[in-house]
């Protein structure tokens, strides 16, 4: 395990840079109340939308001068934007929507100040940096990936006089001479009208127009081809980091989608995911990690907090029998006016010929053949959502426990921060290339499915130790959960997790591509959902899991836990239930 110095240490040193950054923010916008949360930029307890593509929060891009550069270009865009002219000019169409959003971007981008090379620097990084990880992750290997970042090359450079990124100049090339004829006339009118938004804005709706036509066209080619060949359509390029939540600012119930896409190493390997080693991984009691004294400290500051919230565990209690029980068969009730004839009964037709109580009728009762797992993404982030987390799982595990369905609650996070012993060794074997996931993953387990939750109460507690919390790999916590699962003998089981974000850790991003622990991701979940032994559901904390899970809710905790965010899972176990497991999708 990673020595608790480091790891304050290191939490420390990240709440520093948000702080320093943020301060950043406040002085150049001059607006107040701006603040980081897990690198989401919020105003008091607002969250604000990302802007634009390359501004939104992805691990791979965390390296200080990067967080730098998006801390700058948000900055810009709230010092030189209108956002009433912005929102009342934005397109609905989404694609166009979020072109039109990042053409802005790219206006106050090239409004920074002369006096400041700095930022000019740092917004230039920024935006390196998410090319290069856009184009590493193999999305650019589709027509409509290769479209979209050639696009955002050539606005950016026309509207900041800036080159593209040399790197991926050729790769390049052939897309920007195929629609540089019709967007011409508009890439000019962008640099002449960086100053005047209005003006702008005219020139950018139409490349937002024109463009999405362009992806327009090439589903339609697609579907026409389906027809005449084998191949699978492509529809995956739409679900990269491209996709996001405009409307945070405008008060909307919208929540940030969860960034997804493919991995070219992975798909270079056919697949198959790698794991460098596993001789640091561990899977650990989670009460073992915290002391006696202050286990039962937390366990009555979480009996505090849920008292507080006033919920009501009869009544969900309630509301899962009602979504999660089945009639099951429990013998005959007798002496009923109509139903199957009662062969005990018969003498009675004699004796008392007005007698019309001989018939009996199956009776069933309701019974609650199940397993649920909670999987709760115990990653740095989750920190700030702790309580609520805590609060929501313990709640949910004490009902289902009382109308006997099996619960566990387990966790993931991992050893080190960065890669630890893991890292080291592949650096001593000379740093071979794709070596696959390089940290040292760490599951807990807070109860298991075979003590009840009374005497897994005081373990419960362990939720609280926020110094757990440190990176997450998603797929390989779900295999681990779905297989103890798995080895159950209920009817039906439900894998529950919890997150706020996409799998992250900096080691194995940095050693193979951004997203090749989201990628195996989807793979793992596609897996279990063909499998069809285990029902997976992505409960999302702020966030739209909907590229990893097909049945999945977002949930807003800000407020913590109320009887209305119960009732928001019970909602989304109800749809798993009207749909069989066996016919799930075969993919999130």
């Amino acid at each position: 395990m990673v020595e608790p110095l480091a790891t304050a240490g290191a939490t420390r040193h990240q709440q520093r840079i948000d702080d320093l950054c943020a301060a950043s923010i406040r002085a150049l916008s001059g607006q107040a109340g701006l603040h980081f949360r897990g690198r989401r930029l919020f105003r008091d307890d607002k969250a604000l939308p990302p802007f634009a593509p390359h501004l939104s929060p992805k691990p791979a891009l965390d390296d200080f001068s990067s967080f730098r550069g998006a801390a700058d270009a948000m900055a810009l865009r709230l010092r030189c934007a209108d956002a009433q002219l912005h929102a009342r000019l934005r397109p609905a169409e989404p694609m166009e929507r979020m072109l039109f959003e990042m053409l802005e971007q790219f206006r106050v981008e090239a409004l920074a100040p002369a006096d400041m090379p700095g930022m000019a620097h740092n917004l230039r990084h920024r935006f390196e940096a998410w090319s290069m990880a856009f184009y590493n992750s193999g999305l650019t290997e589709t027509a409509k990936g290769m479209l979209l970042y050639t696009v955002a090359q050539i606005t950016r450079s026309r509207v900041t006089a800036q080159p593209v990124v040399e790197a991926t100049e050729d790769a390049i090339e052939a897309t920007r001479m195929s629609i540089v004829r019709s967007l011409g006339h508009d890439l000019a009118g962008l640099r002449r009208q960086r100053l005047d938004q209005a003006a702008y804005a005219t020139h950018a709706l139409s490349i937002a127009h024109l463009v999405a036509g362009m992806l327009a066209a090439y589903d339609l080619e697609q579907v026409a081809g389906a027809d005449d060949s084998d191949t699978e359509p492509d529809d995956h390029p739409l679900d990269f980091n491209l996709w996001m939540d405009f409307d945070g600012e405008d008060g909307d119930e919208g929540f940030t989608t969860a960034s997804s896409g493919n991995s070219r190493t992975l798909a270079e390997s056919g697949g198959v995911y790698r794991v460098f080693s596993d001789a640091f991984d561990t899977e650990l009691e989670a009460a073992s990690l915290v002391r006696a004294t202050m286990l039962r400290e937390n366990r009555e500051r979480l009996d505090r907090l849920i008292e507080r919230q006033g919920l009501s565990v009869a009544r969900l209690a309630r509301e899962l029998n009602a979504v999660l029980a089945t009639p099951v068969r429990d013998g005959w009730l007798h002496g009923q006016e109509e139903g199957h004839i009662d062969g005990r009964q018969l003498s009675q037709l004699i004796t008392s010929p007005s007698e019309r109580r001989l018939f009996r009728i199956e009776q069933h009762a309701p019974v609650c053949d199940s397993a649920v797992s909670f999987l709760i993404d115990c990653s740095g982030s989750m920190r700030e959502h702790i309580e609520s987390v805590a609060i929501l799982v313990d709640v949910m595990a004490r009902a289902l426990d009382q109308i006997g369905v099996v619960t566990e609650v387990l966790g993931f996070t991992t050893n080190a921060w960065n890669g630890g012993r893991a890292q080291k060794a592949w650096r001593r074997a000379g740093r071979p290339p794709h070596p696959g996931r390089l940290n040292e993953v760490a599951h807990l387990v807070f109860k298991d499915s075979d003590t009840p939750w009374r005497r897994a109460r005081p373990a419960m507690g362990a939720l609280l130790k926020s110094d757990l919390f440190r990176e997450g790999v998603d797929g390989e916590a779900v295999s681990w959960a779905a297989q103890r699962l798995v080895q159950r003998h209920d009817g039906r089981r439900l894998l529950l997790v919890v997150s706020d974000g996409s799998p992250t850790d900096g080691a194995t991003a940095l050693a193979n591509d951004a997203h090749y622990l989201d990628h195996h991701l989807c793979q793992v979940v596609a897996e279990l959902q063909s499998q069809g032994e285990v029902e997976v559901y992505g409960i999302g904390v702020g966030l739209d899991l909907s590229p990893y899970y097909r049945h999945n809710r977002a949930l807003d905790l800000s407020h913590s836990v109320t009887q209305a965010v119960l009732r928001e899972i019970v909602a989304l176990i109800a749809a798993g239930t009207r749909r069989p497991a066996s016919q799930a999708a075969t993919g999130p």
